[in-house]
């Protein structure tokens, strides 16, 4: 096997000791495997940590796209693999780069009520108000695709209290308070309203 194909491997597994004799062999950092992914995207898919940061501290791109769009830093972000997204953030990561749906790290993260990431997230500056393909906001999207349940009504709060703009409309030129209305979701609605 190739120093290319040994690191991308090494990546897949989550083996740090690997990938850092595969870049010690003159591996190509960016090199590129399945879907277009480099080593880093395969390492943060699998939530493999150690050999992120191994890939991370030695220079890899954290915000290079696969085939679909997606890098380290969007897709740690989209699911909640904190502990990466904050090595992303730490190096380098263009909090305005956004994945095949014209959304930031912070939409995907809204839609599936990830708490801790939305903090990082609003914490580290991504834009609470930034419009994706479908016109959602990660308030919208939250409201939209969430379930209505409590956690959802505390996401709402955190993105309310983190900057997110009550008068941005969606799609259909509803406002956030009328999303939460029309799905009978009256705890969100509370939130809303307690917010002015």
């Amino acid at each position: 096997m190739s120093a290319a194909s040994d690191l991308l491997a090494a990546a897949s597994a989550g083996d740090a000791t690997a990938v850092r004799t595969a870049l010690d062999a003159g591996a190509d950092i960016e090199t590129r495997g399945p879907g277009g992914m480099t080593p880093l995207i395969i390492a943060t898919k699998a939530n493999h940590v150690e050999a992120a940061r191994v890939l991370i501290e030695a220079g890899a791109h954290v915000n290079a796209k696969d085939d679909i769009q997606d890098s380290a830093y969007l897709y740690a972000g989209a699911r909640g693999h904190d502990e990466i997204l904050r090595l992303t953030l730490d190096h380098g990561a263009d909090l305005k780069s956004t994945n095949r749906y014209g959304g930031t790290a912070l939409i995907p993260a809204s839609e599936r009520g990830l708490i801790p990431t939305i903090e990082i997230l609003l914490e580290a500056g991504v834009d609470p108000n930034h419009i994706n393909r479908l016109n959602w906001t990660a308030l919208h999207e939250a409201i939209e695709l969430g379930d209505g349940s409590d956690h959802y009504a505390e996401v709402v709060r955190v993105l309310i209290e983190g900057g997110s703009d009550l008068s941005i409309r969606d799609g259909n030129g509803d406002l956030p308070r009328q999303m939460a209305a029309q799905r009978g979701y009256d705890n969100i609605v509370a939130v809303i309203d307690a917010a002015g």
